[in-house]
């Protein structure tokens, strides 16, 4: 069920997901391998990569509402607990400054600790 379900986001991604899987590919060269929606659990994610046990998630507006926050939130509490690190974009940020969010994962995977994230913008607020 959870692989069918990861297969047909992946065929229908958004956008900014597909910006970013563009980007993410381009890092196995330096050997760091991304699977795009990918099943963790009973969760699916945006992109993994296993070996670093890294997780990037691109937010859309949908994620403003307190219901989807808090939903994220738990997902993220329960990501963390099985050992992921999680990282979380706006696709605006992806959109408007790519090269800063790929600066923030490779420096993420280079030290295994995550920087401090970028401030949210305008009308995205956390």
């Amino acid at each position: 069920m959870a692989n069918e379900r990861a297969r047909s986001l992946r065929k229908n991604r958004t956008s900014a997901e597909t910006r970013l899987w563009w980007q993410l590919r381009m890092l196995k060269a330096q050997g760091w391998k991304f699977r795009q929606q990918a099943p963790i659990d009973h969760f699916i994610v945006d992109f993994v990569c296993l070996s670093q046990r890294l997780l990037v998630e691109v937010d859309g507006g949908t994620h403003c509402s307190p219901e989807e926050r808090a939903r994220d939130a738990r997902r993220e509490r329960y990501l963390r607990d099985q050992g992921f690190r999680v990282m979380r974009f706006w696709n605006s940020d992806v959109f408007d400054n790519i090269e800063r969010v790929m600066d923030h994962i490779v420096a993420t995977l280079e030290d295994g600790t995550p920087p401090p994230p970028p401030p949210p913008r305008k009308g995205e607020g956390r």
